[in-house]
């Protein structure tokens, strides 16, 4: 036995550290737990029991997974991993927000050429505290350690995430007619995505002052989710459709929600931007219309409402929306300053 381990981990594999990492996070992963978990860490699968069919007419299992992308290098080379974790989770829940779904449950996915107990630890801790505040137990996951095929000190972060709505309130944007308002939460940041360009872009300035710390810790502020807002709107019945922004941003996410024949005006001058594109936009001389075509520009998740409903969204979201635009006859979505 002895000699088998041993070869293996000439191989590059180390058994020992996938369970010294499982020591080390099962208290958080615990923590994540309620009483529709069956079974603890170590089971081959997870067991959750769908009680909510006793509360919900017909139950809608609302699911997706995906990654933080090249993030990940950014999160290396800093040598700051404590946010990744709520980068992949709340990517995921706002995929699924934007049918109506709150989540149920989460898998993670962390693989890296070799896998450091502690560091390993301290990236599924952060995934566990995302979980944890989206209402969401992480129910499973895998820890990978593949020599070979990742470069050394680099990471891949994957996630899956399952939700439920009622099917009478599942999200499609099928009521959206033109004259309705297109109104923006603000993102604060890249959130996940435009990475493999700012990182291109910035890398010479990732130590410079920014905000108070540096800009590449400026670049990693954590992709937020929009359960709460959106939650009380959904509530009083003001939501017709939602976008998430992610890569291809407002031009290549709002259209995948409209309906057949429907475009929108989106007025750029309408929400603040943050800083930090501009930055990216100056040290890149990179043309403004492709900005918008990568990255969220600071319009983190986008709400389409009744045009007599916009007063009323700022009244039940609990924070600053801004209105943004308009649903028009057309296609696609074109973009204006003012």
């Amino acid at each position: 036995m002895t000699k088998k381990s041993s070869a293996y981990e000439q191989a590059g594999v180390r058994l020992e550290s996938n369970e010294q990492t499982i020591d080390l996070i099962k208290e958080a992963v615990k923590s994540t737990y309620n009483s529709n978990v069956l079974e603890g860490i170590g089971a081959f699968g997870g067991l959750y029991e769908f009680t909510q069919v006793e509360t919900h007419k017909q139950p809608v299992l609302v699911s997706s997974t995906d990654s933080i992308g090249t993030k990940t290098k950014l999160a290396s080379r800093m040598n700051h991993y404590q946010t990744v974790g709520f980068d992949i989770v709340n990517h995921c829940t706002n995929d699924i927000l934007v049918q109506g779904a709150k989540p149920l449950f989460f898998l993670d996915y962390l693989a890296a050429s070799r896998l450091e107990p502690e560091l390993s630890a301290e990236i599924v801790t952060s995934v566990a505290s995302a979980c944890k505040d989206v209402g969401a137990v992480l129910i499973g996951g895998e820890l990978a350690e593949m020599p070979g095929v990742y470069l050394e000190d680099e990471f891949d972060l994957v996630g899956t995430i399952v939700g439920l709505v009622d099917k009478g309130n599942v999200v499609t944007g099928e009521s959206i007619a033109a004259g309705d308002k297109v109104m923006a939460l603000m993102s604060g940041g890249l959130q996940t995505n435009g990475f493999s360009l700012a990182r291109k872009v910035m890398e010479p300035f990732l130590e410079d002052d920014f905000a108070g710390h540096t800009v590449g810790l400026e670049l990693l502020t954590p992709h937020r989710h929009y359960l709460h807002p959106v939650t009380k709107l959904l509530e009083v019945g003001l939501i017709k459709g939602m976008a998430h922004i992610t890569g291809g941003g407002i031009p290549g996410n709002l259209p995948r929600i409209l309906p057949e024949g429907l475009g929108a005006k989106i007025t750029k001058a309408c929400w603040p931007m943050p800083e930090i594109f501009k930055l990216i936009e100056t040290k890149g001389q990179l043309d403004e219309d492709e900005m918008y075509h990568v990255f969220n520009m600071g319009a983190g998740f986008l709400i389409v409402v009744d045009e007599h409903s916009a007063v009323d969204v700022q009244q039940f979201a609990g924070e600053e929306v801004y209105e943004i635009g308009e649903i028009m006859p057309g296609n696609g979505v074109s973009l204006v300053q003012s």
